[in-house]
């Protein structure tokens, strides 16, 4: 770990391209299919399009969305949403950071986490400062996932395959339990 080591960014933004990447949206049909409402709701990379946050907070499900992202850009797009639109930042939250950076003691208990960017973002960059793993996250998020609560992964992810090993690793330490899929989503619960 050395002391010149600087935050791993992604410094890119990313709009909203359902046919590359439908992740929210797909997030957002299943919270209102299985008719999740008054949730307290962890979003891991929320994208330029903030679409989770204006979604809940637009379709009476009174969901409260805290959001992460590792892009100034997108950071700054929520920033402007925030400014522009009081009704949408009362109940959806976003903050910049390095996700492997997360302090346990910060976070409230969730009743539904997204895991949807697993394995995309941790490189030795993280390790230059002591960074958590991907499975280290997830397990932190998994112990603020109140018991009934849902966890859930993106399959068409580009890092998925390897995702798929931290998954495997942790549902067999974890108590936790596959719901099953949901279009893209790979969904479990904690038991």
């Amino acid at each position: 770990m050395t002391s010149d080591a600087k935050l791993h960014i992604w410094d890119a933004y990313w709009d909203l391209r359902v046919d590359e990447c439908p992740c929210d949206v797909h997030f957002c049909d299943w919270l209102e299919k299985t008719n999740i409402k008054n949730a307290a709701i962890f979003h891991f990379g929320t994208g330029g399009h903030h679409i989770v946050g204006i979604r809940t907070a637009e379709n009476g499900s009174n969901n409260a969305v805290m959001g992460i992202t590792a892009s100034p850009q997108e950071y700054e797009t929520f920033i402007q949403l925030a400014s522009e639109r009081p009704d949408i930042e009362k109940t959806y939250k976003t903050f910049f950071g390095d996700i492997y950076q997360l302090d346990a003691r910060l976070l409230p208990e969730f009743e539904v986490v997204t895991l949807f960017h697993l394995c995309e973002f941790r490189t030795e960059k993280n390790d230059e400062y002591g960074a958590l793993t991907d499975r280290q996250v997830t397990d932190m998020l998994t112990d603020k996932t109140r018991p009934g609560g849902y966890i859930l992964f993106y399959t068409g992810s580009y890092a998925f395959d390897t995702a798929q090993g931290v998954i495997a690793a942790w549902e067999k330490e974890k108590a936790v339990e596959k719901v099953g899929l949901y279009e893209s989503l790979l969904v479990y619960r904690k038991k």
